[in-house]
């Protein structure tokens, strides 16, 4: 169960400090509205990802035979996370717009968070893949690697949320610019971890 839940833990940072749609939306609505702005944007994923996960968990459940078929899914996994590794690696410092910015900040971002390929592409490929080898473990691994991702990614977008209202040189920060780029070594090796299985699946190694 602790590799599970430490896998959820490092993918939910990794995914809450990330920049994109939603977490420009958080920091923006921060900056003109409020900390509690910020906060009700972004808790978005909790109402936007559970039709998400359950589909994707249930594909691939039915797919739980077919090992080729996971192994392409878990290559794919892995060029995802390579992708966002070396992207988190190059960072150099947060580039988020603030203006043109309104109020309803948890309906903009349930909007920001559907309209953004990242949740597809993290639960098809890298999420339900991992939630579906933890079940076979047991049922609690499966929560843990869950538990881990949405708590550490909801609090890492929280923590990041108070952090800019009270500091708007955050983002080109040397401590953000190492925290992504440290991010983006552990998605490396995930990224690794899933190749690994995907050419094991299918029966490569």
């Amino acid at each position: 169960m602790i590799p599970f839940l430490a896998a959820g833990i490092v993918l939910g940072f990794s995914a809450g400090v990330a920049p994109g749609p939603l977490l420009a939306l958080i920091m923006a609505e921060t900056l003109q509205h409020g900390l509690n702005a910020g906060i009700k944007a972004a808790l978005a994923p909790i109402i936007t990802d559970l039709p998400i996960v359950l589909t994707a968990v249930l594909v691939l459940t039915r797919l739980a035979h077919f090992h080729a078929a996971l192994g392409v899914i878990s290559i794919c996994g892995g060029f995802f996370l390579f992708r966002l590794g070396f992207k988190n690696i190059r960072i150099a410092g947060g580039n988020i717009p603030m203006e043109g910015i309104k109020e309803n900040s948890l309906k903009k971002g349930i909007f920001a968070n559907l309209l953004s390929p990242h949740p597809y592409l993290f639960w098809l490929s890298v999420g339900a893949p991992t939630t579906v080898r933890a079940m076979e473990h047991s049922v609690f691994a499966a929560a843990a690697f869950i538990g881990g991702f949405y708590v550490f990614l909801l609090g890492s977008e929280m923590i990041i949320a108070a952090i800019v209202g009270r500091s708007r040189s955050f983002l080109t920060g040397r401590a953000y610019i190492h925290t992504m780029r440290g991010l983006g070594v552990m998605l490396l090796i995930f990224g690794g971890l899933l190749f690994y299985d995907g050419f094991k699946l299918i029966r490569l190694f």
